[in-house]
C-alpha cells in the first residue's frame, strides 16, 4: 500500500523533483568545507532577519586557493637567488673576451749618446762673437727656436688632437734641453712631469744610478753639465730642428723632434774672465701618444738619439756631458780600446769626430 502523499505505483519517471534532477551535482565534504559563506539556522535567523548567510570564520584572502602565502624565509631566499643573478651577469660582463683590450704599456727609453771628438784646439772667445762666425748664426733663441708647424688632420685624429701632441712635444724639448735649471742645477721635475707613468721607474732609477746600458743614461732623457766644472756663458742658447706628427695607429700618435742646439759654455771656475766656447747638441727624440696621454698633456719617450762635441771619448756620457772648453783639445784622451776578444757583454763606446765646418771660424 502507498505512502500517503505518493502515487500508488511510486513517483513517475521524468517528473520535475525527482532524484534523477540533481543526480548530476555532487556536494561533498571538501566542497562545503571550502565554502566561503555559510547559512544561518532556522533559529539564528530568526534573531537576523536582514543577514541570512555569513562568512565562514578563519577564512582570510591570504589563505585562498591560488594565492599561496610566502613566510620570511622563502623571501629571503628569493632576493639571494636574484643578487646572485645579477652579480653572475655582471660578471660574465666583465669577462667579455669580445670588450675593448687595454691600451699599451709605455715602452722602456732606448738611447745613445755619440762624443764627437774635435780635431785641435777648442776655440774660444766672447759668446756673441762665437755664435756670428757659427754655423748657428742664423739660428733662432731659446724656446722660440722649437717652431711648431701646422698641425693636420689624421684618418683617427684630429687636426686639435696632433696640435696637443705636438704642443707636449715642443715642452718636452724645451724642458729637456733648454731650460738652466735642468742643463746646470739638476733639476729633474720638470721633465719627469711630462712623461707618461709607465716611464716614472725608468727615469728614477736613470737619474738616480745612471749606467751605459742603452736604457738607464741620465742623458738619455735630457741634456746636463757638471755645474762644478761648466757653466752657461749665455743663456740665449741657439735652437734650429722640426717636429712632425704621424698616425702610427688608431689609438696613438708619434712625434719626432729633430733639433740643433748650441750652447755657449765657460770654466766655472774661471768665472765671467774665461772665454767662452760653443757646445753643439744634435738630439732625435721620438715620443708616442695615447688618446690618455693627449687628454693628460704628457708623453711616452720611446728613442733618444745624440751626437755631442766637442766632448772626448773617454768622458763617460751617461750621468752627465763633459764638454772640452776653450783652450782644450782631445790630445791628452785616453780611451779606452775595444777588445773584441773579451767575453762577456760587448761594451763598446761609440765616438765619432766633430768637423772642423762645425766649430766657429773666427777671425785672424
Amino acid at each position: 500500500m502507498a505512502g500517503r502523499g505518493d502515487p500508488p505505483e511510486g513517483t513517475p519517471e521524468g517528473v520535475p523533483g525527482g532524484e534523477d534532477e540533481y543526480r548530476s551535482t555532487v556536494f561533498d565534504e571538501s566542497f562545503v568545507r571550502a565554502a566561503h559563506l555559510q547559512e544561518f539556522s532556522a533559529h539564528e535567523r530568526m534573531a537576523d532577519h536582514e543577514h541570512p548567510v555569513r562568512s565562514r570564520p578563519g577564512r582570510t584572502e591570504k589563505n585562498s586557493p591560488g594565492i599561496p602565502s610566502i613566510s620570511f624565509k622563502q623571501s629571503l631566499v628569493l632576493f639571494v637567488l636574484i643578487v646572485l643573478a645579477f652579480g653572475t651577469a655582471i660578471f660574465i660582463g666583465m669577462r667579455n673576451p669580445y670588450q675593448e683590450p687595454a691600451p699599451p704599456r709605455a715602452q722602456p727609453l732606448r738611447s745613445t749618446v755619440i762624443p764627437l771628438v774635435p780635431r785641435g784646439t777648442v776655440p774660444g772667445a766672447e759668446p756673441d762673437d762665437l755664435f756670428q762666425h757659427s754655423p748657428a748664426a742664423e739660428f733662432r733663441s731659446g724656446a722660440e727656436g722649437v717652431t711648431l708647424p701646422s698641425p693636420q688632420r689624421t684618418e683617427h685624429f684630429s687636426d686639435g688632437q696632433v696640435m696637443a701632441a705636438l704642443t707636449t712635444a715642443k715642452t718636452y724639448v724645451v724642458e729637456s734641453s733648454l731650460d738652466p735649471e735642468v742643463l746646470t742645477g739638476g733639476a729633474i721635475r720638470p721633465v719627469r712631469e711630462l712623461l707618461d707613468p709607465d716611464q716614472y721607474e725608468q727615469f728614477d732609477r736613470s737619474m738616480r744610478k745612471p749606467v751605459a746600458d742603452g736604457r738607464h743614461a741620465a742623458t738619455g732623457w735630457l741634456v746636463r753639465f757638471d755645474p762644478e766644472k761648466v757653466a752657461l756663458a749665455d743663456p740665449r742658447m741657439r735652437v734650429r730642428g722640426t717636429l712632425t706628427a704621424t698616425e702610427v695607429s688608431k689609438d696613438a700618435l708619434e712625434v719626432t723632434a729633430d733639433h740643433v742646439i748650441v750652447y755657449a759654455l765657460r770654466s766655472a771656475e774661471g768665472g765671467d774672465r774665461a772665454k767662452a766656447s760653443l757646445f753643439t747638441v744634435r738630439r732625435e727624440v721620438r715620443m708616442r701618444f695615447t688618446r690618455d696621454d693627449l687628454r693628460d698633456r704628457r708623453l711616452a719617450l720611446e728613442q733618444a738619439a745624440t751626437q755631442a762635441g766637442p766632448l772626448p771619448c773617454a768622458a763617460g756620457t751617461y750621468e752627465r756631458l763633459y764638454p772640452l772648453l776653450a783652450g782644450e783639445n782631445a790630445s791628452t784622451d785616453r780611451s779606452a780600446g775595444t777588445d773584441p776578444y773579451a767575453q762577456g757583454r760587448t761594451t763598446t763606446s761609440l765616438c765619432g769626430v766633430l768637423a772642423g765646418t762645425a766649430q766657429p771660424s773666427l777671425p785672424g
